[in-house]
């Protein structure tokens, strides 16, 4: 469950920067698709490698 917080913090991320609302963790998990999902977690994981 850690990797989707990871992920939906990216999300609310990507949101406050083109000024839009996101929404709760709840909607998010429950109404992105597995692909969806997997892309902002694995964006998470690259963003983490540079951060060194």
């Amino acid at each position: 469950m850690e990797m989707y917080r990871e992920g939906y913090e990216t999300y609310c991320l990507a949101c406050e920067n083109y000024g839009m609302e996101s929404m709760n963790f709840y909607l998010y998990v429950k109404n992105l698709t597995v692909e969806q999902l997997n892309a902002f977690n694995q964006n998470t994981q690259v963003c983490d490698d540079y951060e060194v």
